[in-house]
């Protein structure tokens, strides 16, 4: 884990108008910066980027985030790798609390380097095997294609790599997975004979190798080892040429070897990627995710692509949310992406795509495939079959949805199989308990209008908070005061912000974000920061409506206890008299303190009235 006070110097000396620059062409307009948004196609600016605050929004798809949440979303960064980057940018080194040490680094970098060694010679050789070009030319691959995934060929030599490593008996190509060491410690080279894909992380650095026959010999494909740069489950093949098309297209394609990613993309689908020899991971899902919302698998039709398929279902879902969508593509029976695309035409396989199915409808075929759904005992496999599945998934409207497509199916109401599931669909809050009096518990006698004001203005104070974070020292014991209560759900918000704000050494919006990052009301923080972007308010003018704001706060605090203690007296039949009344006195005089500390903000409107 990284310490989170590591990550707060780092964004200190980040600029993310740098940080964003160098993929996004920005012109300075105002306070902030505008440009085209890279997340989706537009001809007029909506993205925006503030240095002040170290934030970014486009207006126009919502995407937003700091400085590390640019790279993971532009890059397809994972949260580490985007810090190491921006680390290795600014010259900081990355701590680790119980992760990779410097000198692991070090083992790392050292592999990543022999392997690009060996991809360079590969690529090399591929220019003088004439039986490689030839099969290359028999798949219909093109030499820009070969280039682009830069293909390479490993010679039929048992020890060639010895032409380009010195120290062939340099343990880092044994723990890279270039070279094996067999019986009577005879080292050879793992690859021999082959057509070479080289295996490439989101940075682009080569990880490992995929490598196929050009005759009829077995085993066709032969994979890299797992190492400590390669591991099959988290990496994606073709990742790193598709990740900008992929958000062009707001879609990714995820097929079943390397060469179809390579026919697809010279087909003209350059957003498609392939899992690595395995069935595809939560995790590489997860990273799909974060470049689009649109993720469409395709599978031959046979027994064997329904079998990858519902593996596939099975790792979408713990990764799915309600504004991520999911497709599965079966193609004909006996077709892969090659021979349709040769026999058809790329606009057969465009149609293909345009048929999948959506995620709900392979979920229920899938969880009811063998069941007889006419038959009660068919229903209840097919239900038992879907719970895990509903389980894996986060609560939201999506699986309420299939919750409820499973029970039309099943002829079973929606609530029985939340119940019979154990699934909570939303928080529910419970209503205000009643009171003697005819109230409401907690209301203060504050009617709806009077709440709803408060509310809006407290709302108002902590987007200001978020926009101006450096300023929440100077409100510590108004907001102390909130948070020791934090009865309320906003007072909890402001307090998470406050302490967020006001525990570490830099205060913008993107570093308290980052902060807030596991908080369970970060999408309401995110959404509320980026209100800010339109205003181009000086720190004085916030600290002003701060000021204000948190007066009339209290104020209608004193007035809460005011009445209450009135209320008090005339439940007991008396007038106020004694503590009571000494009580009343304070609060009385400290009302008149506030009326008159705001008494400039009057003239331009009461913020209880004008919060928005």
């Amino acid at each position: 884990m990284i310490p989170q006070g590591f990550i707060v110097d780092l964004l200190a000396r980040v600029d993310i108008v740098d940080v964003v620059g160098r993929s996004v062409a920005l012109k300075k307009s105002g306070q902030n910066y505008l440009g085209l948004c890279p997340f989706h196609g537009e001809k007029t600016p909506s993205f925006t980027v503030s240095p002040s605050k170290q934030f970014f929004h486009c207006f126009g798809c919502g995407a937003h985030g700091s400085a590390i949440g640019f790279l993971m979303d532009h890059r397809g960064l994972s949260y580490v790798e985007a810090i190491q980057e921006l680390a290795q940018g600014v010259g900081m080194t990355v701590p680790q609390e119980g992760g990779e040490s410097g000198a692991e680094r070090a083992r790392s970098r050292g592999l990543t380097e022999v392997l690009q060694t060996a991809a360079d010679f590969y690529r090399r050789q591929l220019k003088e095997a004439p039986s490689a070009i030839e099969y290359c030319k028999s798949r219909g691959l093109t030499g820009a294609i070969a280039a682009r995934y830069a293909l390479g060929y490993a010679p039929e030599g048992w020890q060639s790599l010895k032409a380009v490593f010195e120290n062939y008996a340099d343990p880092r190509l044994a723990e890279a997975g270039l070279v094996i060491t067999g019986e009577e410690n005879k080292r050879y080279d793992r690859f021999r004979g082959r057509l070479m894909f080289p295996i490439r992380n989101r940075r682009g650095a080569v990880i490992g190798f995929g490598a196929r026959v050009l005759d009829g010999s077995e085993p066709k494909y032969l994979n890299s080892p797992e190492t400590p740069v390669y591991h099959k489950g988290q990496e994606l093949y073709g990742l790193y040429e598709a990740s900008e098309a992929i958000r062009r297209a707001a879609r990714a394609i995820v097929c079943e070897g390397y060469m179809d990613v390579i026919q697809l993309a010279q087909a003209g689908f350059p957003e498609t990627v392939a899992a690595l020899g395995t069935a595809i991971t939560p995790h590489q899902v997860g990273t799909l995710f974060r470049l689009t919302p649109h993720v469409i698998f395709s599978f031959d039709g046979d027994a064997a692509g329904r079998k990858a398929a519902r593996r596939a279902l099975e790792a979408t879902l713990p990764a799915i949310g309600d504004e991520r969508r999911a497709s599965f593509l079966f193609l004909p029976e006996g077709e892969d992406p090659d021979s349709l695309i040769r026999t058809h035409g790329a606009g057969a396989f465009e149609t293909e795509l345009a048929r999948a199915m959506s995620l709900s409808q392979w979920f229920l075929r899938s969880v009811s495939e063998g069941c007889d759904l006419a038959q009660p005992e068919g229903r209840a496999a097919a239900v038992a079959a879907a719970r895990p599945l509903l389980e894996a998934m986060p609560p939201g409207a999506l699986r309420m949805q299939l919750v409820r497509v499973l029970g039309e199916a099943a002829r079973t109401p929606a609530q029985d199989l939340e119940n019979l599931f154990g699934l909570v669909p939303w928080r529910r809050l419970p209503p205000p308990r009643a009171r003697s009096d005819g109230g409401a518990e907690g209301s203060g006698r504050r009617g709806g209008g009077e709440r709803r004001q408060v509310e809006r203005l407290k709302r108002r104070l902590l987007q200001r908070l978020l926009a101006f974070p450096g300023l929440a020292r100077e409100f510590n014991a108004q907001i102390a005061v909130l948070a020791v209560d934090g009865s309320e759900r906003l007072d909890r918000q402001l307090a998470q912000v406050w302490r967020a704000a006001t525990s570490g050494g830099v205060a913008h919006t993107g570093a308290v974000l980052e902060a807030l990052a596991q908080s369970e009301y970060i999408d309401e923080f995110r959404s509320l920061a980026t209100r800010d972007l339109r205003e181009d308010d000086a720190e004085s003018v916030a600290r002003e409506e701060l000021r204000s704001g948190f007066l009339a706060l209290e104020a209608e605090h004193v007035q809460a206890e005011m009445r209450r203690v009135a209320e008090e007296a005339s439940r007991s039949g008396q007038a106020i008299a004694g503590a009571d009344l000494e009580r009343y006195l304070e609060l009385t005089q400290r009302l008149r303190d506030i009326k008159q500390e705001r008494g400039a903000q009057k003239s331009a409107g009461d913020p209880l009235e004008s919060a928005d």
